[in-house]
């Protein structure tokens, strides 16, 4: 079993993600969607989050060796990025979507060391735009961004061009192709659905349902 498909069972199996292909949800972008991904879920599960903060961890082993600490988004990241900054004994931060307009005004709240070398914990990645966000504001303040790790990725072009323009690289643990497998196999949807959910995430990817 890959951990792919493990990380996606889990996410299942706690309600992170919920795949209804005849009754979709409608994400804020007016965008009906046959899938919701809520990853902050996963707190209110012990067994789960250490299963995610390990896969977070090796990911960042393998694809980013060196990395010196961790940022976590704000403010799904944060809470992971805490669990694998235990996980490997590494400082932590969290980066806000805009600098506080009060106080000192940070967008990163921890520790600045200039040069570090730091990769970003995101819960999930679709466009990509608020990891980027987070890249930017770190390389700012004089870090060395390594990359991004997600849990979950809808693995769109758009989100791929915009992190190459960066010049970043990034990993997830599971994605859409991984998710549909797994409540196929577990009888959350049939296979019936497959044909269906298969098109709007061809679609999505094309920007046909943007």
């Amino acid at each position: 079993m890959t951990l792919e498909y493990t990380i996606a069972k889990a996410l299942l199996q706690v309600g992170a993600v919920e795949l209804k292909p005849n009754d979709p949800f409608t994400w804020a972008s007016g965008i009906k969607s046959p899938i919701y991904c809520d990853n902050r879920i996963t707190m209110s599960s012990p067994e789960i989050r250490k299963e995610i903060a390990k896969g977070l961890a090796q990911a960042i082993q393998k694809n980013f060796p060196g990395t010196e600490a961790v940022a976590g988004t704000a403010t799904a990241g944060i809470p992971h990025a805490a669990w694998v900054s235990d996980e490997l004994e590494l400082p932590m931060m969290y980066v806000r979507s805009k600098a506080k307009e009060h106080g000192r005004g940070n967008q990163i709240e921890g520790k600045i060391v200039t040069g570090q070398k730091v990769v970003v914990i995101e819960d999930l990645i679709s466009t990509g735009g608020s990891s980027l966000v987070a890249v930017e504001a770190l390389r700012k303040e004089g870090f060395e961004v390594l990359g991004v790790v997600s849990i979950f990725t809808y693995g769109l072009p758009k989100a791929e061009q915009a992190f190459k323009e960066l010049g970043i690289s990034f990993v997830s643990l599971t994605n859409y192709d991984a998710l549909t497998n797994a409540a196929c196999e577990a009888g959350t949807i049939t296979e019936k659905d497959l044909p269906m959910l298969t098109k709007w995430h061809s679609d999505l990817k094309e920007g046909l349902l943007m």
